[in-house]
């Protein structure tokens, strides 16, 4: 079961549910017959996509969209745009809540699609720690190369008394 494996952060470990192992794996091959279940991509099998969401579904022989939907032949050149990806399902927490694994908040994704879905919490997160860094340097006064934070300016004290 060395699929079932996951990339978990040792910080995070406590906000998953003990079984989650087994969740993750019948969420992803169970229920989602291990593809996709945004655009129908296969789990672990290499694919040709165009980079823009299309990909060839050898097994059908036809072109996919990012949705999964069949869609007309590319009429640009595929061999100079495409490329070969290798599959990877991963179970996702649609509310990006990792303590709550109920089945309706998780789906099966590959990594395009799981990073598609998860790009507005990750700009959040990003958004939240720059803040949370200049708040840091506000109060000490200053920023703190040493910790990473040598891009962060101290707020003008002109602007701390208005």
């Amino acid at each position: 079961m060395s699929d079932d494996l996951m990339p978990i952060r040792p910080e995070h470990v406590f906000l998953y549910p003990i079984d989650w192992q087994h969740i993750s794996h019948f969420i992803r091959f169970k229920r989602a017959g291990g593809v996709c279940e945004h655009c129908r991509r296969p789990h672990g099998k290499r694919v040709f996509h165009l980079g823009d969401g299309r990909w060839w579904d050898a097994e059908r022989l036809y072109w996919r969209c990012a949705k999964g939907r069949r869609v007309r032949r590319p009429a640009e050149d595929i061999l100079t745009r495409g490329k070969w990806t290798k599959v990877v399902l991963a179970c996702a927490h649609l509310h990006h809540n990792p303590s709550d694994s109920a089945f309706d908040k998780l789906a099966a994704l590959c990594q395009r699609c799981h990073m598609i879905h998860d790009a507005p919490e990750h700009r959040r997160r990003r958004w939240l720690n720059a803040h949370c860094r200049r708040a840091l340097g506000d109060l000490f006064h200053g920023p703190y190369p040493e910790r990473g934070a040598d891009w962060i300016t101290p707020t003008p004290i002109s602007m701390l008394e208005s």
